[in-house]
């Protein structure tokens, strides 16, 4: 017990104290006293590893504005913990070395939605992410937290990116899944018309559009 409080106050000692300040006022009369402890204690943790701390305390504040029980809570932010953790694990295996919180962030996001480490990393593997690790990342949850399969996910970003389409385009991806839907359409048959359609337009004659250039 002595060598883990040792180390927690490493951690909040490896913390600015403005951020530990701000972590703390963020939180004050928002959550009960010790979630708010732990939330401190998580987030110099995370912040002395490279990791976001928003996350954390966003879980937090959620779990207070809903009256959700002190354990509950406590045991939802250590899971955002993890996800973090394991994100910026599968962000480096993809070779962002180091990774920014951003995308870390947009990787727990994707994880908590159902991709997968080895899915997160080929997604952002050089020169598969031409529009940003963070975009494509948070696209990517999206879909599949609107029950598109993850593979089938992967194959529609991945594809879609390569095709040459702009950012914009790869945001428009969640919407035009969820008119597919509208129309009967199943999750897994909407990303696959969607990846079909952007395939045809990258070969269509006459097009110009700009391709990754690590995919020729």
């Amino acid at each position: 017990m002595k060598t883990l409080f040792v180390g927690l106050l490493l951690a909040i000692g490896a913390m600015p104290v403005a951020a530990q300040q701000d972590v703390g006022a963020r939180l004050a009369g928002r959550v009960p006293p010790e979630v708010a402890t732990l939330v401190q204690q998580l987030a110099a943790d995370a912040a002395a590893r490279g990791l976001p701390v928003d996350p954390l305390v966003q879980k937090a504040i959620e779990g207070g504005a809903k009256g959700i029980p002190a354990d509950r809570v406590a045991s939802a932010v250590r899971g955002v913990a993890a996800q973090l953790t394991a994100a910026a694990a599968a962000l480096r295996q993809g070779g962002l070395t180091p990774p920014d919180t951003d995308a870390i962030a947009a990787g727990a996001f994707a994880l908590n939605a159902g991709l997968s480490g080895a899915q997160i990393a080929q997604l952002v593997r050089p020169g598969a992410s031409a529009p940003g690790a963070a975009v494509t990342l948070r696209v990517a949850g999206t879909l599949t937290a609107l029950g598109v399969p993850a593979t089938e996910t992967v194959a529609l970003v991945s594809g879609t990116i390569e095709a040459g389409e702009s950012p914009a385009e790869l945001l428009t991806l969640p919407a035009r899944v969820q008119a597919a839907l509208a129309h009967g359409a199943t999750p897994a048959q909407a990303a696959a018309g969607l990846a079909r359609a952007a395939a045809a337009r990258a070969n269509a004659p006459g097009q110009n559009r700009p391709k990754n250039p690590h995919h020729p």
